[in-house]
């Protein structure tokens, strides 16, 4: 027997089991109004309503609903309801610029768009045959409730159910089909992973635009978890949550878990969640110090994933095992930086340029309406990642050395610019670093810091790269720093190196030597 797996699975069973189960905290401060606190049953009927309002509209199966929104409940309703009805919701970084997102709008034909109320006036250049801002106005007019929505006619498990749009580390983001198999697979591993279960209480510290937050709405909602909706990240309210709500699962980049610590120093009392909350990492390869204090200050349970939009995100996992309790919290630390061991059915290997390639079940069906990209990015049966890695093979863990592009040659000697980092930041007056290769005319590229000084903290240029120098390589260091106020990041916490090294290049034929 084969039966379809797609996204209703973890709605339907949500409403079978804990209909009566608190569903979803909405953020309780927002300019469209949170959405009452609702069970499963109250969320699905919402789902429902949503659903027969894009029948009514004459919203077809197949067609695209964009949605332009921090974290909201409707923002996760959305991320059920369009798919769930053989229709493809289009989750929009609200962090990108009106013309930015209008790209998105048009490349993807969506021919529904909805938005935030903080959006609506910046994005009321971006159109569609409908538009409409989130909100109680809009609920009143589309919504349908106690109307049955048409079925899915031929539910399909290998139909595009979301596109999900790359944050754009290389020139116009490209939009990434996943496929209700996709999501299935990639949030039944997720829970295999991180031990997730009924008693759960999970907190979306993770913009659920990005990769469908990971696919950890539709996992969630398939256990009855309580799921709590956080719109703007700040590690005291993140802090008191968790306090408040019992909160045992989170998901994030670095620099959430770091604004996390920065509050714990200031948190009158114990540490909320202290060996109850687990975290998972990814977005940007954390540094060791960051691990060990999560453990240290916190108590709470590290975990790191590697993975991409195009992978659902899932690729591996990477949690201390019990051999290596006896270590030192240093090199338990260390050896969690590491991107893991490959998730449950998926495949990895390193081709001879260094790049790592992948094959697994959550791999995208393609880039929207480019053929050529996706022949590329899936040439020979594997997935190009774009990573460089080398896997160990005493224990299969995958360690991401850089981004290929983003690898600094100097002099004929490749530096991982992600080593140099994570040296750098060791050191304790440095807040944030971005390594970047500038041109040299002597050895084509130097190694240039950029870096964020901790509150209240000195140093020099000196200082940090004597620092590098009596922990690596002397060509590994850089040759010169640059202090900054902040280092910019996409909403998902990466550092985009193309746009740091574009006032460098200027005028250069190539942006690397």
């Amino acid at each position: 027997m084969r039966v379809p797996m797609t996204i209703a699975d973890f709605l339907d069973r949500a409403e079978l089991g804990f209909s009566s189960s608190l569903a979803v905290v909405d953020e309780p401060v927002q300019p469209a109004g949170p959405v009452p606190d609702s069970s499963y049953g109250r969320f699905a009927e919402r789902v429902r309503a949503w659903q027969a309002g894009f029948d009514a509209l004459g919203v077809g199966e197949g067609e695209r609903v964009a949605v332009v929104s921090h974290n909201s409940a409707r923002l996760l309703e959305l991320l059920f309801a369009v798919p769930m009805s053989g229709r493809i919701c289009v989750p929009v970084n609200f962090r990108l610029k009106p013309d930015e997102v209008e790209y998105v709008v048009r490349q993807s034909g969506a021919s529904v768009l909805l938005v935030d109320p903080e959006l609506d006036e910046v994005l009321s250049g971006v159109k569609a045959r409908h538009r409409f801002v989130l909100g109680e106005p809009t609920e009143n007019e589309l919504m349908r409730f106690g109307i049955e929505p048409r079925p899915w006619a031929n539910p399909d498990e290998d139909a595009t159910a979301t596109i999900n749009y790359t944050s754009g580390t290389t020139a116009r983001p490209k939009g990434v089909q996943l496929t209700h198999r996709n999501i299935w697979v990639n949030g039944m591993t997720f829970g295999l992973h991180t031990r997730a279960w009924e008693r759960d209480v999970y907190m979306h510290t993770l913009p659920m635009f990005h990769c469908n937050g990971w696919g950890m709405p539709y996992l969630m909602a398939g256990l009855g978890v309580k799921q709590v909706v956080l719109r703007k990240v700040d590690g005291t309210e993140i802090l008191r949550r968790v306090e408040e709500h019992g909160v045992t699962l989170m998901c994030g980049a670095p620099a959430v878990w770091n604004a996390v610590l920065d509050a714990a120093a200031a948190w009158e009392g114990e540490i909320p969640g202290r060996d109850r909350v687990r975290i998972v990492c990814a977005g940007a390869p954390p540094p060791s110090r960051t691990i060990q204090r999560v453990g240290e200050e916190l108590g709470w349970e590290f975990t790191q994933i590697y993975g991409l939009t195009e992978t659902s995100p899932l690729l591996t996992f990477n949690r201390s095992r019990p051999a290596d309790a006896h270590l030192p919290a240093e090199d338990r630390a260390r050896k969690l930086s590491r991107a893991g061991l490959p998730a449950l059915g998926v495949k990895l290997k390193v081709a001879d340029s260094g790049e790592v390639l992948a094959r697994s079940n959550t791999v995208l069906a393609g880039y929207w309406d480019k053929p050529e990209e996706t022949a590329e990015a899936l040439e020979g049966g594997w997935f190009h990642t774009g990573d460089g890695g080398t896997i160990d093979e005493s224990d299969g863990h995958l360690t991401i050395s850089d981004r290929k592009k983003d690898v600094i040659i100097t002099g004929g000697e490749n530096v991982s610019s992600i080593e140099v980092e994570d040296t750098i930041f060791s050191h304790p007056a440095v807040a944030e670093v971005a390594v970047i290769g500038v041109p040299d005319e002597k050895w084509g590229e130097t190694i240039k810091a950029l870096v964020v000084l901790a509150e209240g903290a000195v140093a020099t240029e000196a200082d940090i790269v004597a620092h590098c120098k009596q922990r690596m390589a002397g060509y590994k260091a850089p040759t010169s720093v640059e202090f900054r106020d902040s280092i910019p990041r996409t909403a998902t916490g990466k550092i985009q190196k193309f746009k740091l090294r574009e006032p460098y290049w200027t005028g250069l034929e190539r942006g690397v030597h």
